[in-house]
């Protein structure tokens, strides 16, 4: 199978061929799992009851899920558990895109938060763009995050007023937008999402479910080859 060309999303910019980006990723999302598997197994418990979820009940898709794409033939689901201020994310989200793109037809794709505790503004805009999801627009949110994660991660400075922005530029309804941001089921929304996560070994992001059960592609080649073979069935 040949490989896809690189992605021309803003994201995808960085001199590295797409391949070699997921490469990258999915290397240095091994490491994060080292480094957080046993944070996440102490939370997990926790988590778990906070949110009303246990290992028993998890689910890899709800019906309250947010689809990136639909397919109106579907004959497959693709579920990333994800962090927007992960690098391994970023690194990823081409590639996500262009399978939504490609195999559209028959592979819904679905996102799911999933904020990592090492990451000082996960949180915040994960609820950014739940705020945004309430209006219709999360795809467009979750663009937007990633096409300028680099400009606004990895740092303790509160960066809500950044994405506060964006909802601006994305023309909601600001007097909502803020609204959702203060009501505390935004959160318990986001976090709902990383409770299933916790119960179904999610340990790092991305991390990806196909039609349910966990996978972990080592190249582009084997995830498009995954997909084919589950859109086959």
């Amino acid at each position: 199978m040949p490989t896809p060309a690189p992605s021309t999303t803003p994201a995808a910019k960085k001199g590295l061929s797409l391949p070699n980006r997921i490469a990258i990723g999915l290397l240095a999302a091994t490491a994060l799992v080292i480094g957080l598997v046993i944070l996440f197994n102490a939370l997990g418990e926790d988590e778990g009851q906070a949110a009303g979820t246990t290992t028993t009940a998890a689910e890899v898709v709800r019906e309250d899920s947010h689809r990136l794409s639909q397919a109106p033939d579907e004959k497959a689901v693709l579920v990333e558990f994800l962090d927007f201020e992960c690098e391994s994310c970023l690194a990823a989200y081409p590639l996500v895109e262009d399978l939504s793109e490609e195999y559209g037809e028959n592979l819904t794709v679905v996102s799911r938060y999933f904020p990592l505790p090492g990451h000082p503004n996960s949180e915040t805009a994960a609820a950014a763009v739940e705020a945004a999801a309430q209006q219709g627009k999360f795809k467009d949110m979750h663009a937007r995050m990633y096409e300028t994660q680099t400009e606004w991660s990895h740092t303790n400075e509160d960066r809500s007023p950044v994405f506060r922005g964006y909802a601006e530029d994305l023309g909601l309804d600001m007097a909502a937008y803020d609204a959702a941001i203060d009501d505390p089921a935004t959160m318990e929304r986001v976090n709902a999402d990383k409770a299933d996560g916790m119960a179904l070994d999610v340990e790092g992001t991305p991390t990806f479910f196909l039609d349910g059960e966990k996978i972990q592609p080592a190249t582009v080649e084997e995830f498009r080859n995954l997909i084919e073979i589950a859109i086959a069935d």
